[in-house]
C-alpha cells in the first residue's frame, strides 16, 4: 500500500472490514475442511458431498443482496453488527443441539450463508472511506479477507481429529467473538455514505448491460476461488488418498496463494487499468484448469498447478472490484450485493459440478474443464465491452481502466 492511500483513507476502518471479513471467511466455507470427517459420520455420496460444500457458498451469494440492502439503510457498521450476531448465535444453536443428519447440515449451511455475506458489507465499509484511484488497493487489502477460508483449511481437520467435528461448530466461536469486538472498536462509517434508496432503486443497475457483466466477471474470478475453496479438501483426500489434515494443508496452501494476492491484484489493476489486469489473469486461470483437469499424477503436482490457478483468480478479483466502484460510485453498496452474490453462485456452480462431475464420470476431471471453458468465454466478454467502457464512463473516471 503506498502512502499516497495509506494517507487518503480510514486505516482503522479498512483493518475492521479486513478482519471482519477475514474470519467471516473462515467460517463461511469450514464444511469443506470438515467435509472428509462429516462425510464419514454420515455416510454421504460424492453429489451430497459437493452440495455440502456448495450450499453456504450459495447461500451466502443470495444473502449479499439483503445485506447489500442493509448497507445502504443502515450504513455498513450496523449492518455488519447485525450479520456477526446472527452467524455467532446460529454456530451456538447448532453446537448446542447437535448435527446428526443431511438436512441438518444444509441447514447449518444456511447459517454460515450469513457469514459469506459479510462481503456486501466489509468491501462497502472500506470503500466509501477511499478516493477514486485507490479503490483497487484499498479494496484489495479489505478483500484480502479471502484468507479467512485458508485459515479453515490449516486449522479445522486438524481440530475435527482432536474434539470431534461437532465441537469444531461451537470452537469457531471464539474467533467470530474476537472479530465482533475489534469491529465494534476500530468500524466507522465513511461520512460520504449515499443515503438510502427507495425499494425500487436497488436493481435498477441491472437494467444495464454493465452490471450484469461484472456479475458474470465476478463469477467466474471469484466463483472459481471460492468453489475450490470449499471442496480441495475433499479432492485431495478422495482423488489422492491423503489424510484429511495433510489435504488440508494443501488446501491451505492454495487458498493463501489466491487470497494474499487479491491486494496486488487490486494495486496492478490501479497502475495499468482492471481490464488489461483482468484479460491476463483469465487466460492463465483457464490454462490452469485445463491442466488440473487431465489429472495430475501427484497431489504435489496438482497442488503446483491449482495455485497457479488461485493466483490467477485471486488477482482477477482485485481487478474486477478496482472496476466496479468506478462505474457505480453512487451504488456500490447495491453492487457489491450483486456482483458478490454472482461470485457465491460460480462458487456453488464449480463446487457441485466437482462433485457431480466425480460421482458421474468417476473423475474431477468435468468439473474443471466446464470451469475452465467458462474462464474463456469472461475472457471473450471482455473484449468485447472493453472499447466501449473506455469511451464511455472509463474517460469521466480518474482512474485507469
Amino acid at each position: 500500500m503506498d502512502a499516497g492511500c495509506w494517507k487518503a483513507g480510514h486505516r482503522p476502518a479498512l483493518f475492521a472490514s479486513f478482519f471482519y471479513f477475514d474470519l467471516s471467511f473462515m467460517v463461511w466455507v469450514m464444511l469443506g475442511p470438515l467435509g472428509v470427517a462429516i462425510a464419514s459420520h454420515l455416510g454421504l455420496s460424492p453429489a451430497q458431498k459437493g452440495l455440502m460444500v456448495a450450499t453456504p457458498v450459495l447461500a451466502g451469494a443470495l444473502l449479499r443482496i439483503p445485506a447489500g440492502i442493509l448497507v445502504d439503510h443502515l450504513k455498513p457498521r450496523l449492518a455488519g453488527l447485525i450479520c456477526q450476531l446472527i452467524v455467532i448465535a446460529g454456530l451456538l444453536l447448532a453446537w448446542s443441539v447437535g448435527v446428526s443428519s443431511f438436512g441438518g447440515i444444509l441447514m447449518l449451511a444456511l447459517v454460515l450463508g450469513v457469514a459469506g455475506a459479510a462481503f456486501a458489507v466489509a468491501l462497502p465499509l472500506a470503500s466509501r472511506w477511499y478516493p477514486p484511484h485507490y479503490q483497487g488497493t484499498a479494496l484489495g487489502i479489505a478483500g484480502a479477507g479471502n484468507s479467512g477460508t485458508a485459515l479453515a483449511a490449516l486449522f479445522a481437520p486438524a481440530l475435527a481429529i482432536a474434539f470431534g467435528w461437532q465441537n469444531v461448530i461451537g470452537l469457531a466461536v471464539l474467533p467470530l467473538l474476537l472479530a465482533l469486538a475489534v469491529y465494534v472498536l476500530l468500524a466507522r462509517d465513511s461520512p460520504s455514505n449515499p443515503p438510502p434508496k427507495p425499494a425500487k432503486a436497488y436493481f435498477a443497475p441491472l437494467r444495464g448491460a454493465d452490471a450484469w457483466w461484472f456479475m458474470f466477471f465476478y463469477a467466474v474470478s471469484f466463483g472459481g476461488f471460492s468453489g475450490l475453496s470449499s471442496s480441495l479438501t475433499i479432492y485431495f483426500n478422495d482423488q489422492y488418498g491423503l489424510s484429511p489434515v495433510m489435504a488440508g494443508y494443501l488446501t491451505a496452501a492454495c487458498v493463501f496463494a489466491g487470497s494474499l494476492v487479491r491486494p496486488f491484484g487490486g494495486a496492478v489493476a490501479d497502475r495499468v487499468g482492471g481490464i488489461r489486469s483482468l484479460m491476463l489473469m483469465y487466460c492463465i486461470a483457464a490454462a490452469a484448469l485445463f491442466v488440473a483437469g487431465t489429472n495430475m499424477p501427484t497431489a504435489l503436482s496438482a497442488v503446483s498447478v491449482l495455485v497457479v490457478a488461485m493466483l490467477a483468480m485471486g488477482m482477477a478479483n482485485g481487478a474486477v472490484f478496482q472496476l466496479v466502484p468506478q462505474r457505480f460510485r453512487e451504488e456500490i453498496g447495491v453492487m457489491t450485493g450483486l456482483v458478490g452474490m454472482a461470485g457465491g453462485v460460480g462458487g456453488f456452480f464449480l463446487a457441485s459440478s466437482l462433485g457431480l462431475a466425480r460421482q458421474v464420470t468417476g473423475e474431477y476431471s468435468g468439473g474443471f474443464y466446464l470451469f475452465g471453458v467458462i474462464a474463456l468465454l469472461a475472457l471473450v466478454g471482455l473484449a468485447s465491452v472493453k472499447r466501449r467502457w473506455r469511451t464511455t464512463w472509463g474517460a469521466l473516471v480518474q482512474a485507469r481502466i
